[in-house]
């Protein structure tokens, strides 16, 4: 359904130090850089077939996130949802809402952990039991 997901960073050095390391323990590799025809810069980060991207607001205005937004990761293990939340809060994240751990849903059983990223984006790990 979805090609990509973008969000926009004001410091996209501070990013990708972050989301290099969140990331890598999904088995993202480093993102490739792509210049805008306005010469803002592009990251992106590329696994499974899915993009990630983060971006200078090519508009010019401060980045900012979206309130009741959540990205979603999948994880393959509730250990590499704990590995992921630690890594993140360790990298500059903050961790939000229940700690990591198990939680029912409708869905069933899920293993989850909710941060925020240095600029703010809400981002959830995710596994679920087969």
């Amino acid at each position: 359904m979805f090609s990509h997901i973008m969000i926009g960073s004001n410091d996209l050095e501070r990013s990708k130090r972050f989301y290099d390391a969140v990331l890598g323990l999904l088995g993202a590799g480093e993102p490739f850089s792509n210049r805008t025809p306005t010469g803002h810069l592009r990251l992106f980060y590329r696994h499974n077939g899915s993009s990630f991207g983060i971006t200078e607001p090519i508009d010019g205005a401060e980045a900012t996130c979206a309130n009741g937004a959540t990205i979603g990761f999948k994880c393959d293990s509730p250990e590499q949802v704990q590995a992921f939340h630690d890594t993140a809060v360790a990298h500059g994240g903050k961790s939000i809402e229940a700690p990591p751990g198990l939680r029912e849903s409708s869905l069933g059983p899920l293993f989850l952990a909710y941060v925020r990223d240095p600029d703010g984006h809400k981002l959830c790990a995710m596994y679920r039991p087969k």
